[in-house]
């Protein structure tokens, strides 16, 4: 079964000129148009040294090692996009989701089935807008994941600030994943690197209660459409629209930690989230009119 696309963004474009990236036991996920002969990684050795780590699970995932194909060029591109933050990263680990079991094929085939009815819907041989991106998760969340799929108790926490989904990060932005990204009792965080079907994504405001896309018109949901730094798959389309295909695990040196403690603090309040209008009239109450009008001004000319 050959999976179609016809845009990619760029880890897509690299991975697709990996031939062993994609495939699992008979079902592989390379283009339409390669016609060469796919070794499966789950049969196929590699080669390089391997940082020896305990597997998430006893189903379904292989460890890639350095030297491997789809191995490097995560590496690559995850470490590339940190910029500076990447010295910081250690022990990297990279584990590829074979879709073994029944179920696992199932959801396979499920995903290939929307991501061709998602063309289908953006006009015959139209963009269904598939992505690379990152989503955060503890330990247990990805293991029970990788066995289960998604669900309601092995759904990875966010904020809640964009609705009811999962918040992924652009392969090209995994600090927004990483900061995200909480340590189990060894240490190590984790990242599922994840292919999703966006079709076309809506502009959601912080403090959306939103569940699903607010008409046929949308699929998804961003929080930036020029620039996004947050895909929202609604909670609706978890197991349609995501498929985890990657575990990246590390662990962060003291100075990482600290960066990331630090990012948390000033990025997450504590008190509740409202609407500009309901703060502005609470305001009100205390400021003098001056105040208010200036405030006023400033609301009027950011919208």
């Amino acid at each position: 079964m050959a999976y179609i696309g016809n845009q990619y963004n760029h880890l897509e474009k690299d991975l697709y000129k990996a031939p062993t990236v994609f495939s699992s036991g008979s079902t592989s996920l390379d283009t339409a148009n390669d016609k060469e002969s796919v070794v499966s990684d789950c049969e196929s050795g590699v080669s390089g040294p391997c940082f020896d780590q305990p597997s998430l699970c006893n189903n379904g995932l292989i460890q890639l090692c350095s030297g491997d194909k789809a191995h490097d060029l995560i590496t690559r591109r995850f470490l590339s996009n940190l910029g500076s933050m990447a010295v910081h990263i250690k022990d990297l680990t990279i584990q590829k989701n074979c879709f073994a079991g029944v179920t696992w094929q199932a959801r396979l085939q499920s995903f290939q089935i929307f991501n061709k009815a998602m063309e289908k819907k953006c006009g015959g041989g139209g963009d269904a807008n598939v992505k690379y991106a990152w989503c955060a998760a503890t330990r247990d969340e990805v293991c029970k994941i990788v066995e289960h799929g998604f669900g309601h108790c092995g759904l990875p926490k966010n904020s809640g600030l964009y609705g009811h989904g999962i918040y992924l990060s652009p392969d090209d932005s995994p600090m927004e994943s990483v900061k995200n990204a909480v340590a189990d009792k060894n240490g190590v965080r984790y990242l599922m690197l994840c292919r999703v079907i966006l079709g076309k994504a809506e502009l959601v405001q912080p403090g959306s209660k939103q569940c699903h896309p607010s008409s046929d018109e949308f699929d998804s949901g961003v929080d930036d459409l020029s620039s996004p730094k947050k895909y929202v798959v609604w909670s609706t389309h978890l197991n349609t629209h995501i498929l985890p295909e990657f575990i990246v695990s590390f662990r962060a040196t003291s100075s990482l930690k600290g960066f990331l403690g630090m990012q948390d603090r000033l990025k997450m309040p504590t008190s509740p989230w409202i609407s500009f209008p309901a703060l502005i009239s609470a305001l009100s109450k205390y400021l003098p009119p001056t105040a208010m009008n200036l405030i006023s001004k400033y609301y009027r000319d950011h919208k």
